[in-house]
């Protein structure tokens, strides 16, 4: 006789709530790698914050949801190919497949290396949105994740602060839990407007929701 363990039915309902969700589906039908970029979709729509002609840096990136919508929108007729107008620069620990017109780098955000690769790319140009969806391995352990969260939601604030334009936007991905709070006033403290978004791309079970700082408060000299 079979014994069905708990972690097989859990990824078996996971399995079964992954093929039924309509976002999953959309995703498809439209040609989206995940999911994730109607997280993106929903907080443009609310806050207009992409418009062609812009730089846009993709902060963890892969595997290329976030991107591919970025490339739509500085598409002239929305497609995901041809003519763009604008520059985005994706970059992830993981691989990436390639999409036309992205620039790509793939390293740890949290080294120096990395992040000197991604500033050369930007070349000196003030940046018009940073969007982030990175989030860290999680281990479990409350403590250690909020850390590694902050951390990381820390280098994307810093990375802004150094290369936003004045009136430029941060998009990250958080999570409720400890250290929520301290992180949205870390955003007050550099943003003249911090707005938090739950879009309904993202599932209700789900802790994240997003953090989304427009207008640096004490911008950085423009290089």
């Amino acid at each position: 006789m079979k014994i069905q363990t708990k972690s097989k039915k859990v990824n078996k309902t996971w399995l079964h709530n992954h093929i039924n969700d309509p976002y999953v589906k959309l995703a498809q039908k439209e040609g989206y790698r995940s999911r994730a970029a109607y997280k993106l979709k929903e907080i443009d729509e609310e806050l207009r914050l992409i418009r062609p002609g812009q730089i846009v840096v993709d902060l963890g990136a892969s595997p290329g949801a976030w991107s591919q919508y970025l490339r739509r929108k500085f598409a002239p007729d929305g497609a995901g190919v041809g003519e763009l107008k604008g520059t985005i620069i994706a970059l992830d620990l993981l691989d990436f497949e390639a999409i036309e017109g992205v620039q790509f780098i793939q390293g740890d955000f949290q080294e120096d290396a990395v992040l000197a690769q991604l500033e050369a790319a930007v070349a000196g140009r003030p940046v018009d949105v940073v969007v982030s969806d990175m989030a860290p391995n999680l281990s479990g352990v409350e403590s250690l994740d909020s850390a590694r969260i902050a951390n990381l939601i820390e280098l994307a604030i810093d990375f802004s602060q150094n290369h936003l334009r004045p009136e430029g936007a941060l998009v990250a991905k958080v999570f409720h839990g400890s250290g929520y709070t301290q992180i949205v006033e870390l955003f007050k403290q550099h943003f003249r407007r911090v707005k938090p978004f739950k879009p309904k791309a993202s599932r209700e079970r789900s802790s994240e929701t997003f953090l989304i700082g427009i207008g640096l408060k004490n911008p950085a000299p423009q290089r």
